[in-house]
């Protein structure tokens, strides 16, 4: 019998809990009465909001209604833009070739950022290379955790490897969403995961880099600031709900 690489992850104290907590928060905000009619506008909204809050993070902060404009031209956040609404055509290719996946993530976070030649390719680093074998093996069946700790794990890692040339956080942000997408946990895009990085930015930087000293409580470190970044998403999600039945 072959052990989850991933479970003991659920031993460190509170994490299981916190893991619980986080989905019984996005549960109910799945059962949001606009869910119902106006499920696209409020997936297009939680897209939306997502990129911003990823580009802010990679640095380019702008206005949300700026952007809903189409006057914001920075390549860092048309990059979030493109990532955001790439990911549900990606859910189904991503369990099956991981790091095919991340490399049209990276074609579309970095076009216009980085050389040409350097899109969709991982940076020469045999320790690199090695761990993203194991990410994508993780991705491809080999864990049964919850994808809410996965997802923890595949966007922890991929800002620790920084496997692509410039902005790696937007492909490790973008490739947790797709976690959540692909697993079935959020097929429809409605948990602005993002938003809550975003909204907890100091915490978040502190714990992904607690993350990549791989001990224990830092890993717990991180584990705790993912599902308190799903929570506020999932809040997110009613906040979005409430807006959008307000001005129907």
């Amino acid at each position: 019998m072959t052990t989850d690489p991933l479970a003991p992850l659920l031993a460190l104290a509170d994490i299981a809990a916190a893991v619980e907590q986080a989905r019984e928060r996005f549960d109910q905000a799945l059962g949001h009465r606009a869910l119902r009619r106006h499920g696209g506008q409020v997936a297009a909204e939680v897209s939306l909001r997502c990129a911003v809050a990823s580009a802010a993070l990679e640095g380019a902060g702008h206005e949300r209604e700026a952007v809903r404009a189409g006057t914001v031209t920075d390549p860092v956040l048309q990059g979030a833009l493109r990532v955001a609404g790439a990911l549900p055509g990606l859910s189904e290719l991503w369990p099956k070739a991981p790091r095919q996946a991340l490399a049209k993530l990276h074609v579309l976070a970095a076009r216009d950022l980085v050389p040409e030649a350097e899109l969709g390719r991982p940076v020469a680093d045999p320790v690199v290379a090695t761990r993203l074998d194991g990410l994508a093996g993780l991705i491809a069946g080999g864990t049964k955790v919850s994808p809410l700790v996965l997802a923890a794990v595949v966007h922890g890692e991929l800002l620790n490897l920084r496997p692509f040339a410039g902005p790696s956080g937007v492909v490790a942000r973008g490739a947790a969403r797709l976690v959540l997408l692909a697993t079935g946990l959020d097929p429809r895009g409605l948990l602005a995961v993002d938003v809550g990085h975003r909204e907890r930015e100091p915490e978040y930087v502190g714990a992904a880099g607690a993350f990549a000293t791989g001990t224990p409580d830092g890993l717990r470190s991180w584990l705790r600031h993912y599902m308190a970044a799903v929570e506020v998403g999932a809040d997110q999600l009613t906040t979005i709900g409430d807006e959008i039945l307000a001005a129907a």
